[in-house]
């Protein structure tokens, strides 16, 4: 394979434009089938795989610097900067990340795997570079779902500001991961596909090639006269009044036009965007007909696209459900997602309450504040989102939201360990970030029927409330007798936990996807003659202040258990309420997650890591009751 013999980008350099083609296929067909093992991001990066290789092709990569947003774009970059050996370990356990990581390769100039950061940090990277007296060129590439992001526009605004030779590349395939939605999308696909503009294109390419192919002055004001018509009409127009120099569009599927294009603007000395039309999910016919469904997938069957995984619903997709069934009975439900219709199993609700439903883009910090403002009016908004994505929109949650106090539900989507996406996905911070907010409610639930629950319990509150919930398959509820339909008591109220097994020895306080294992754990202990306690804490504020002081006077040793960083998190709050209410004679040890950003790898492979699972906590439990006792 040609692929085989691209050690670095100076190889690229070497090769025909036939060549060229040729390695472009073979890109295609690496990514397609290693994804369809690993899972990963696919149909995005099959649509940038022709301007990846122009790209590499013009700038001397890692001198220039390239920066690709959000990253998951980033596999074919990935294959030609040396990584084709490593590649089958993408997102696997001490394997290659999916997305570009600076401690991976030189070529990785930039970290990124949240969205629209790439222009900010390119106009740094250029800042540092005159300081430094260097000289390379600075590459953003951008999707144009990233550019709803408000910090893209913040970047654009200063670059135009600098005027610094900054290189935007817009990546626009009309997507994110869902469709794209908003102003600016909209009027890129108005101008691209509006009959007036096609007719003008016709016509000029018609008459400008009429014009005598001859040099000098009369040539250059043929030139001059295309780009200022262009100009009236294409969507240029926007970035031109920011400060940009507007090139485009240009085929983002042409090899030689992309080549050609991005040649003549390296020498620029002002900020330049070069608008590049893409498809995304080329080149696959799955993905091209559902670039959704394969923007991140799981393993699946090359023949067919069909998904590998089994057939329980995930929680994203129990959650969506009880979502649009509470909404039949309560029309103040709205729903707001932030350009993750899919991934947050909105899908049935949007289709069924399409006027309740409403995606922002990839606008985290907008959703939260318009939600706030919703709220205000008497409506019951319900942000959807991840957990990762959620710490975006901090500030708002302080300011809009809990400063006034208003009924915003906050659905915490892939709370915990997510797997192999990474460092940047995992959802390991929200309780830290959430429960030192005054006015809000926080609280997880071990299955399906507890979250049912806890979404009756939301809408009844009259302050703002977060439900976070794992990635993955539901677990088999604890209770059948618990199914619920809408309208039912809940058999809990705010704050309350609950003792799943009584014990002794020592109490497994655990929250949320720990529960489970946890009381694995407790039988194994009582094999081993340790009586261990498991209580279902389902809060994380308020906590059950009663129940722990209670458990924390009959069980001389607790054992508090999150998916979720141990610095303020969950076992931070039993230990301050424990000291609050100074409760004697109680040792308390916590297992979560340490002080560090965790690797990508299977949820199971990092949950037995860092002492997560069943076997984890039953070694913790083992260890701390062999320990003595004391006694003030």
């Amino acid at each position: 394979m040609l692929i085989e013999q691209i050690k670095s980008p100076a190889d690229i350099k070497k090769l025909s434009v036939h060549e060229l083609k040729r390695l472009k296929r073979e890109l295609r067909d690496v990514i397609i089938e290693r994804v369809s093992i690993n899972g990963g991001h696919l149909a995005s990066n099959l649509g940038v795989i022709e301007l990846t290789i122009a790209l590499h092709y013009v700038f001397n990569s890692p001198k220039d610097k390239i920066i690709w947003d959000v990253g998951h774009q980033s596999y074919a970059h990935k294959l030609l900067t040396g990584r084709f050996a490593e590649f089958p370990t993408i997102r696997k356990f001490r394997g290659i990340s999916g997305f570009p990581k600076r401690e991976e390769s030189a070529h990785d100039a930039f970290g990124t795997g949240h969205s629209s950061t790439s222009i900010s940090a390119a106009l740094g990277i250029i800042e540092a570079r005159d300081r430094n007296k260097d000289d390379f060129k600075v590459i953003a590439v951008i999707g144009d779902g990233a550019m709803t992001g408000g910090l893209a526009f913040e970047g654009l605004n200063n670059a135009g500001q600098l005027n610094k030779d900054l290189i935007v590349v817009l990546n626009d395939n009309e997507m994110s991961i869902s469709r794209n939605v908003g102003a600016l999308p909209a009027y890129l696909n108005r101008i691209m596909t509006g009959e007036l503009y096609q007719k003008f294109k016709k016509e000029t390419k018609s008459r400008l090639e009429s014009i005598p192919k001859v040099g000098g002055k009369a040539a250059q004001i043929a030139q001059k006269t295309e780009e200022m018509i262009k100009r009236l009409f294409l969507p240029g127009i926007i970035f031109e009044e920011l400060g940009f120099n507007y090139v485009g569009p240009v085929d983002g599927h042409d090899i030689e036009l992309l080549i050609g294009t991005l040649k003549r603007i390296r020498t620029e000395t002002s900020p330049t965007l070069v608008h590049v039309i893409t498809k995304k999910g080329r080149g696959y016919s799955f993905s091209e007909k559902d670039p959704c469904l394969f923007h991140g997938i799981g393993p699946f069957k090359l023949e067919t696209g069909s998904p590998l995984s089994g057939s329980r619903l995930t929680y994203s997709e129990v959650f969506g459900n009880i979502l649009t069934d509470l909404a039949a009975r309560d029309k103040r439900i709205v729903a707001i997602t932030a350009a993750m219709k899919e991934g947050t199993g909105l899908e049935r609700f949007a289709k069924t309450y399409p006027d309740r439903f409403y995606d922002v883009g990839i606008a985290e910090s907008h959703a939260a504040t318009f939600a706030a403002g919703l709220a205000t009016e008497g409506l019951k908004p319900v942000v959807v989102v991840y957990s990762t994505f959620l710490q975006r929109a901090y500030d708002e949650i302080v300011h809009d939201v809990c400063l006034q106090n208003l009924p915003v539900i906050f659905a915490v989507d892939r709370a915990g360990i997510v797997g192999e996406d990474g460092p940047t996905h995992h959802g390991v911070f929200d309780l830290s970030y959430l429960r030192h907010i005054p006015n809000i409610i926080v609280m997880e639930p071990k299955d399906e029927v507890e979250l049912k629950y806890m979404f009756e319990l939301a809408l009844a509150n009259k302050g703002p409330v977060a439900i976070r919930y794992q990635r993955g398959k539901i677990q088999t509820s604890f209770d059948s007798r618990m199914e619920i339909s809408p309208g039912l008591p809940v058999p809990f109220r705010i704050g309350e936990a609950g003792i799943i097994k009584e014990g002794k020895d020592v109490a497994l306080i655990a929250l949320g996807s720990t529960v489970c294992s946890a009381l694995s754990a407790a039988m194994k202990l009582e094999k081993e003659g340790i009586s261990a306690m498991v209580v279902n804490a389902r809060f994380v504020k308020p906590l059950d202040r009663d129940l722990i002081a209670s458990v924390a006077s009959m069980v001389p040793k607790i054992i508090t258990v999150e998916e979720n960083s141990l610095q303020g998190g969950f076992g931070s709050a039993v230990l301050e309420l424990l000291n609050e209410m100074e409760v004697p004679n109680v040792r308390v040890r916590r297992i979560g997650i340490p002080d560090i950003f965790i690797e990508q790898g299977h949820q199971s492979e990092l949950r037995r890591k860092y002492g997560l699972d069943e076997d984890g906590i039953y070694m913790a439990a083992l260890s701390f009751h062999k320990e003595p006792t004391f006694s003030f």
